[in-house]
Formats: C-alpha cells, sequence, structure tokens
C-alpha cells in the first residue's frame, strides 16, 4: 500500500500564548492541517514560558493532527523553557529535536529495525497476536481502531 505525504510544514509557536493568540495559530494552522496525514513541526525557538497556556496550545496541534493521521513535532526548545516542559508531561507525547531540520528530517526517517507492518483483517482484533492493525484496513471495513495508545 502506498500512502501519498503531504510535505512538513514549518510553524512558528509564539512567544505569548494567550487565548486570543491560541485562536488565532489554530486558525492558521488550520492550512496545514487540510492536508491528509498532515505532518508539523513547531519552531518553540521564540516560546518563553511553559505555561498551561502553551501546554493546552501543543495539545490542541497534536489532537488536530491525529485526528487527521498526522503527527506534530517539536524543535528548538529553548533552555529556560525545556525543564518545565518536561515537568508538563508532554515529553512523552511529542518528538522534541534540537533543531527545526532535525525535526523535519526525522519525517522521513524509518528505521531499519522497524518490523513490516502487515495488514491485519478487522475480525481478527480480538487476537492481538497477529501485529499491527492498520488504519486502512479496520476504517474500510467501517470498523474502529483497538485503543493502543500513542507511538512514536
Amino acid at each position: 500500500m502506498t500512502h501519498e505525504r503531504s510535505p512538513v510544514a514549518l510553524v512558528q509557536v509564539p512567544e505569548a500564548i494567550t487565548a486570543r493568540q491560541t485562536r488565532i495559530f489554530l486558525g492558521e494552522l488550520e492550512r496545514y492541517l487540510s492536508a491528509g496525514r498532515p505532518r508539523i513541526v513547531l519552531d518553540c525557538s521564540n516560546l518563553r514560558q511553559m505555561d498551561d497556556a502553551a501546554i493546552h496550545l501543543l495539545l490542541c496541534c497534536l489532537e488536530e493532527a491525529m485526528k487527521r493521521n498526522g503527527d506534530v513535532k517539536l524543535a528548538a526548545i529553548p533552555n529556560e523553557v525545556s525543564a518545565s516542559f518536561g515537568r508538563s508531561g508532554l515529553k512523552g507525547l511529542f518528538e522534541v529535536f534540537d533543531t527545526t531540520s532535525r525535526a523535519a528530517d526525522s519525517f522521513h526517517y524509518v528505521p531499519k529495525s522497524a518490523p513490516p507492518q502487515k495488514d491485519v483483517p478487522c475480525s481478527s482484533h480480538n487476537n492481538p497476536s497477529n501485529g499491527a492493525y492498520p488504519l486502512s484496513t479496520c476504517t474500510r471495513e467501517g470498523h474502529s481502531l483497538p485503543d493502543s495508545g500513542r507511538t512514536t
């Protein structure tokens, strides 16, 4: 099965995040989300604090991308923000890179050790030993995916 890849979008996170700024930012982000399987790098180099508003913004971006079978990666988190990012609990949800170019390149990287994905008919969902549950198989047959959590 071949998937058409959308380009990697590089989006600058604002320095100060307010409720109004979040609405504006998500509105602008919508053009990148309209692509199938959006691939977004959020450049956090201007971010000055990881407060509740920033956490909410990052989670909204990730949620919207995941709804479309895409992903969001973070880049260039300033040192003064990095510690609070670690304490926020977001570290396990996002891949974080030192630079935007490394984050963008990571969308093209497939580990050599990654096992090949198998298409598993939806009728075998009750047997987890069968391997992966590809989205194409399940959505084509109108079934939902099992809740397996997020992997990177």
